[in-house]
This record gives C-alpha cells, structure tokens and sequence, in this order.
C-alpha cells in the first residue's frame, strides 16, 4: 500500500529584533545612518543595500522623521486625502485556491456567489446617494466569466453611474480575461476601457519575488507577468496603484526587491498614482498554519515609512486603515502616509479574515483632524474635488488629464 507524498515543509520564519536607539547614538552604525539620511534630507535617491540598511539599524524615531520629511517635501500642505467609495465583489468564485484567501470559494462550492445586475446597481446607487467618486470593483478568477461579461456590467454601469469611476480588475485577473479568451491582453484592455474601466487596482501583487510566491500563491500571475500588465494597462493610457502584502513567508530583502520592481516600473512609465501595503490577516485563512502570528504594529510602522523613503517616484502613499485599524492609521500620517484611502462603504475580502475596521465617513475625517491634518475628499487620480473647498481644488479632475508618460494614444 502506497504512503501518500509527504506535506511540504512549512516556512521558517526568521526571528526578528527591532534595533535599539542607543545603539544608533554613535560608533559606525551612527555614521552610516547619518549618511543615508543626509541623502534622503538632500532628496537623493537611496539604493535596496541602504534601505536594508535602514529597516535592520535605524530605530523607529529615525525612520519616522525621514519618512515624515519625504511627506512634508512633496506635500507641504497639511492636507490628507481620501476617497468616497466602496468595494463591490461582482463574485467570489476563484480558481487560484491562494492559501491566504479566506473570502474565495471553488466554483459550486457552498457559498459561492455571482450577484444578480439588480443587486449589483442598488449597491453603485447607494454610493451615488452619498457622492461616491469610486466603486472598487473585483471578482477572482472565475472559470466562467470572460472579458464580455464584464465589458457589458461596465457599460451599463457607466451609463447610469457616469460620476463614479470604476476601479476594477486587477493584473491577475486581467491576464486571467487574456487567457480566458484566448487573445492579448492589450486587446483584453482595449474593450474593457471602451467598456468603462477608468483605473487598476494594485491587488495581485502580494511580493514581487517568485520564492515567496510559489509558497504563498503559486497558481498565481507571476512577477514578472503582474509587472508586464501594468506596463500595459500605463501604455493604454490608464492610471493604476501599486500594493505590497506582507508580514508572512518573505524576508526583509524580498520586500525591497518588491519596491525596487515598482519603483523601476514608475521610472518606466510614471502610471503608478499611489503605494500601500498592509500586513498580511493570518486569521481564518487556508493555510493559516503556515503563517507566523500577527504582526505587531511597529513591524508594520517600519515599512510604511520606509516604502516612503525608498519610492521616490511615488507622488502618494497610501494607509490600510481596512488593516490597522483607525488609531495606527493616524499614526502612519507622521510616518510618511498623506492619503487614507477610500471610505470602503462595504469590504469583503479582510473582513472575511476577521478584520472589521470600516468607518463612516465622519469618524474618518475626525480621525484625520485629530492628527493635525485637514481632510480632503479626490478622486481616483489624486484630484481634489472636495465641495467644502473650492479653493484648494487641484489635479486631474477625470483620468484623461492625468495619463501616464507610457502612453502611446491607442486608446485614445
């Protein structure tokens, strides 16, 4: 009688210790922080080997103020940004079985779903009641549902819904549509953009490092495939942002790997209009076991101010209030942060991890305010388009004045 193949080994996971401040005060530790932070303050751009440098010995005092400098220095104004929206999963059959998914299911499965078109438009109704700006619309990989499918819910949506922009399909499911259909993914955004789509979505990406994604999501677009995606999604002329999950299987050196990626794609094309990350919610998903515990909030503090020192490029960086929880998020405006995201009138995916962070729009703002900051509504290029404020409104006010340098016209 055959033994069944083993399991795989579980992950290790490398025991952490945040450095100590005093150890910073002097010696060749000081010197070098000292140097790597002359060149942030000097608005020069810092390398992977010194932003390792930086997460292993600067003390959270040291990042923080760099980051908050970098803020401060492409956003002098004490002004945050959020947007008026909510998610909206058209389905949540999925194929691709991540095992750090809890919100999926198999097709047939108990629980599966695709909403009804009805139920579909009382939801984008209620977001036009409230002056929403943005449906954040995605669905996994059905097996079934091809690009046509979605370039008629697009249409009708954007008939009736002109005012709001849908910020729909990640870069995995696009080249899943691609695959699905049988044709380029540039043919798959040409119809999805005359359909309606208007931004991209950074979800997919996870980290940027084929060990840890054949651990974590090894059915998955690839690295190098999610890139070349948006690469694609900039040159047909659409804006798209950028994410990081992590606090999971990956090193320190694979997160940075992971910025580098999207800061060299933003040398590229400069389509990116934010970054942010969150800690991975271990709770209830697939494969918990394989997962370390929780990470503390400083863990996810030291990135969130280091990915604003090391993306340069990125104009935005964005907070996970969904994630942290409302008094971290406000934390995270001293450490680099000037944007809290979307208001997220309905949210699926972490919840079903055990996350319930939501807020309504007047705790937001007031949370804002409390940290010193006055709160200011955009839209999804980063215009603002708060009524309270004609004054101060600035940016792209539709995706057609903010087109990225890699555009080439084809979709125009």
């Amino acid at each position: 009688m055959q033994q069944a193949p083993a399991a795989p080994p579980a992950p290790v996971h490398p025991l952490w210790n945040a450095p100590l401040a005093s150890r910073a005060r002097s010696g060749e530790v000081a010197r070098e922080l000292e140097r790597i932070g002359a060149k942030v303050r000097e608005g020069r751009r810092i390398t992977p080997e010194e932003a390792l440098y930086l997460h292993e010995r600067a003390d959270m005092l040291t990042l923080g103020l760099l980051a908050d400098h970098v803020r401060r220095a492409k956003h002098p104004q004490p002004h945050v940004t959020y947007i008026v929206d909510r998610n909206l999963n058209p389905t949540n059959v999925c194929i691709t079985d991540c095992g750090f998914c809890a919100f999926y299911r198999r097709p047939k499965a108990d629980g599966a779903y695709v909403l009804p078109r009805e139920e579909i438009v009382s939801r984008m109704q209620e977001l036009a009641d409230l002056g929403g700006r943005q449906v954040l619309m995605q669905g996994g990989h059905h097996p079934y549902l091809k690009s046509e499918w979605w370039c008629e819910l697009f249409t009708d949506l954007r008939a009736r819904f002109p005012q709001i922009n849908l910020h729909a399909l990640s870069a995995p499911e696009i080249d899943h549509l691609s695959k699905l259909d049988k044709r380029p993914v540039e043919d798959v955004l040409r119809d999805l953009i005359a359909a309606g789509l208007g931004s991209v979505p950074g979800a997919g990406a996870e980290i940027l490092v084929e060990r840890v994604r054949k651990i974590i999501a090894p059915k998955k677009t690839s690295t190098e495939r999610w890139l070349e995606v948006h690469r694609r999604v900039h040159e047909a002329g659409l804006r798209s942002s950028a994410t990081m999950m992590f606090g999971h299987v990956e090193t320190t050196a694979e997160c940075i790997e992971h910025l580098t990626r999207l800061r060299d794609l933003q040398d590229e094309t400069g389509g990116f209009t934010a970054f942010a990350c969150w800690l991975m919610q271990p709770d209830g998903v697939p494969d918990e076991h394989l997962y370390p515990e929780r990470k503390t909030p400083s863990v996810y503090l030291r990135m969130q101010a280091l990915t604003r020192i090391f993306l340069d490029n990125f104009d935005n960086i964005q907070t996970s209030y969904v994630t942290a929880g409302l008094k971290l998020a406000q934390v995270t405006l001293s450490y680099g942060c000037n944007d809290f995201g979307g208001t997220m009138l309905e949210e699926n995916v972490v919840s079903a991890a055990g996350c319930f962070n939501l807020a309504p729009i007047q705790k937001l703002e007031h949370v804002i305010a409390r940290a010193g900051f006055t709160p200011l509504q955009r839209n999804s290029w980063y215009g603002v388009v708060d009524p309270r404020h004609p004054q101060l409104q600035r940016g792209p006010a539709s995706g057609a004045q903010s087109r990225p340098r890699a555009w080439t016209g084809a979709s125009a």
